[in-house]
């Protein structure tokens, strides 16, 4: 009886351990898989970029987290010591940007004692469940999300690649005063008010130094108008950040923000600016010659009119001058990047964004464009992520649906992959 209470121990035991080997085979069941970024996503229909054509039932074959290998299902050869993904009825492309957010809500405040769950949480609540893989934070507190940043860096937390200006340059007074901060659920700190030449090349210089990756200007403060940064001052920022290769964002708000935009040589206009009315063809012709990246924020401007508590016709009034705005721009031949203001708007759902860019006479492939191959462009990355393609960085998206029919489909993101790693799973 022992004997074969022992047999049958031993047979239980090799059928576990066969059992478990062949786990690698299939998708694992928890949340987040942890692959060492060598996997096979089969079967879906891949976009490998806005230009190229879509692969039906495609494999994208992926290890240490770069891409390998790609093609049509069954004419590619795919290892197998690699976990394999069936994803079937999905449609996948580049991981997307965002090239507008904050992290200047409160929840993200001591960023190096939150717990690591609920920093991921909140990290796949803002930008990994809408396939985010790559962000642009355009103004915070920058020791605060260099913290963020170390800690998806080393490995101890899930989530996207951050780049950030930091802390955004202001006029004198220019900062909002707490009072106006808080209601909308900020965190209230003083920021960088230079007040001459010397004091912004400082300014920058100090900046770059604390390793942040571009600058940002306020060019026009939205709470005073009279309160704007002069022209001199905004050169002299743009030409020091520019010495040092480095990009300026810059937030308009009026006529003024949008001609020392242009005037200055910054690279990057953070939003449209409803306000100033439609852009003359002058105008276009002058950003474009200056070579100037747009951010829309259309779903921004709804948000903003709704709290003011302005009547449903100014808000679809205001909101459409920013569509007119961007369909202009578009229509010239301007660089489009994706961004929502995240983290400044906390309703983190950018379907309307893509139904308003679609409402300016974007194409699904230029709406994916300004989430990929754009940004990648424009931030010089595109030798690294952007597009499908062997030796690329394995950061992808996962659609229910396919942005083709439905541009809705681009919200509803079933895998984000981070080299390889998924680093968000639908439930």
């Amino acid at each position: 009886m022992i004997k074969r209470l022992m047999m049958l121990n031993i047979l239980v035991l090799l059928f576990s351990i066969n059992h478990s080997l062949l786990i690698p085979s299939t998708i694992s069941k928890s949340p987040f898989l942890d692959s060492g970024g060598n996997v096979v996503l089969i079967g879906a229909k891949i976009y490998p970029s806005p230009s190229e054509k879509p692969i039906n039932k495609g494999a994208v074959v992926i290890r240490a987290g770069t891409i390998v290998a790609l093609g049509e299902e069954g004419r590619i050869k795919i290892p197998d010591d690699l976990i394999r993904i069936d994803c079937a009825g999905l449609t996948l492309t580049a991981g997307f940007w965002n090239s507008h957010v904050h992290f200047i809500e409160p929840k993200w405040e001591n960023a190096p004692s939150i717990p690591a769950s609920q920093l991921t949480q909140q990290l796949q609540d803002m930008l990994t469940r809408y396939g985010f893989t790559t962000v642009f934070d355009t103004g915070s507190h920058w020791e605060n999300t260099k913290a963020i940043r170390q800690r998806i860096e080393s490995g101890a937390i899930d989530g996207p690649r951050i780049f950030s200006t930091g802390e955004i340059l202001f006029s004198k007074g220019g900062t909002p005063p707490p009072n106006l901060i808080k209601p909308y659920g900020n965190i209230a700190r003083k920021m960088p008010e230079p007040e001459n030449i010397q004091q912004a090349v400082e300014l920058v210089q100090k900046q770059l130094e604390s390793g942040v990756d571009a600058v940002k200007i306020y060019a026009q403060t939205w709470w005073n108008p009279r309160l704007k940064m002069p022209l001199e001052i905004v050169k002299a920022i743009v030409a020091e950040a520019h010495h040092h290769h480095k990009l300026v964002f810059v937030h308009p708000s009026n006529s003024d923000g949008l001609e020392a935009t242009i005037e200055s040589g910054a690279d990057i206009l953070v939003h449209t600016t409803p306000p100033t009315g439609p852009w003359t063809e002058a105008l276009l012709i002058r950003m474009r010659k200056a070579n100037i990246a747009l951010i829309p924020t259309l779903k921004l401007w709804r948000v903003e009119l709704e709290k003011s508590g302005a009547p449903p016709d100014a808000v679809r009034g205001f909101q459409d001058g920013g569509v007119f705005q961007l369909r202009a721009y578009f229509q010239a031949g301007g660089q489009i990047l994706f961004g929502t203001d995240l983290g400044y708007i906390t309703d983190y759902d950018p379907s309307e964004e893509y139904q308003q860019m679609k409402r300016a006479g974007m194409r699904f492939q230029d709406i994916i464009s300004s989430l990929t191959t754009a940004p990648a462009e424009r931030f010089r990355m595109s030798d690294r992520i952007g597009r499908i393609a062997p030796g690329m960085d394995a950061d992808i998206v996962l659609l229910a649906g396919d942005p083709a029919t439905q541009i809705e489909a681009l919200s509803n993101v079933r895998y984000t992959l981070r080299r390889g790693k998924i680093i968000y799973q639908w439930k």
